[in-house]
This record gives C-alpha cells, structure tokens and sequence, in this order.
C-alpha cells in the first residue's frame, strides 16, 4: 500500500518546499541540533538584521531558525 499523494496549490507550493527542507535537516540532524542550529539562526538573523540593508537578509534567516526550532518539537 502506497500513501496518496494529495495535489498541493500552487500558491502554497513554497511554504509546502520550506516545510519539506526542514523536515529533511531534522531527519539528517536530529532534534536537539535542529533545535540548537535553529537558535542560532535566528541569533545570527537578529544582528543581521539590526541594519537596515541587513534586513533583507536577516528577517528570512530568523524566520528559517524559527521554523526549525518548531520543527525539531514536534
């Protein structure tokens, strides 16, 4: 038996692609470097993004942190 694959929208197609990186850093990793490695990045984005051209950058990165610290709980 084969699991069914439903059709994703397109519109939802990169929160789906976001959602599946982070599940496969947590497989390759684990979960208390997943969580540790999330922390950090959302470190790192915080002072990044203390400048205004850092934002771009950093807002994205503090966000992909979050994302795998919430990952790696559940």
């Amino acid at each position: 038996m084969g699991v069914a694959r439903r059709e994703v929208p397109w519109i939802l197609w990169p929160i789906v692609a976001l959602w599946r990186l982070l599940a496969a850093i947590l497989g390759l990793t684990g979960r208390i470097i997943s969580a540790v490695l999330g922390l950090v990045l959302v470190i790192v984005g915080l002072v990044i993004s203390l400048t205004v051209i850092g934002a771009i950058i950093g807002i994205p990165l503090m966000l992909f942190g979050f994302l795998l610290m919430v990952r790696s709980i559940f």
